[in-house]
């Protein structure tokens, strides 16, 4: 019979399950809300908002961020390329890959498409993040990511 805790009382079957279902949930929400207002996803204004907030970025960058292989990636970076919100430049410092940098289309629909989304997620977690328990819940997940990526733990193999 598997353990159901930690030994601090934790069900770690129950806290994972939480944990993806919390994130499914607000994943498709927001992406209905930013498909609905702005004709893109939360995978596309991810990739968008990491461009403009990390200029000249090459897709490597964007795989590691998001930690998801590398030809999923530049198949991602395809599909807004071809909507002419990214453009690719040659890096100047290795001929081999490309620097990815957002058009003016590019920045004006990820600055529109940020309202949206961040009012969206205010408005589906606000109440319950608003509680007591709110800022220690964020620190937990930003703790238990930032030890998961410093171990390097989860990365894409292929």
């Amino acid at each position: 019979m598997a353990a159901k805790s930690s030994g601090d009382g934790i069900d770690l079957p129950g806290f994972f399950v939480d944990l993806v279902r919390c994130e499914t949930r607000l994943y498709n929400a927001l992406n209905d809300r930013l498909r609905e207002r702005h004709g893109i996803v939360t995978s596309q204004f991810e990739f968008l908002r990491f461009l403009r907030d990390h200029p000249g970025s090459r897709v490597a960058d964007l795989a590691a961020e998001f930690a998801i292989g590398i030809g999923a990636t530049s198949k991602g970076a395809d599909r807004l390329e071809k909507q002419a919100w990214v453009r690719r430049r040659t890096n100047p410092a290795d001929r081999r890959s490309s620097l990815l940098e957002l058009t003016e289309d590019g920045l004006r629909l990820v600055d529109a498409a940020e309202a949206t989304f961040t009012g969206t997620l205010t408005e589906l977690t606000a109440a319950t993040l608003r509680g007591p328990a709110g800022p220690a819940a964020a620190r937990l997940l930003s703790e238990l990511r930032a030890a998961l990526e410093h171990d390097r733990i989860g990365l894409p193999t292929g």
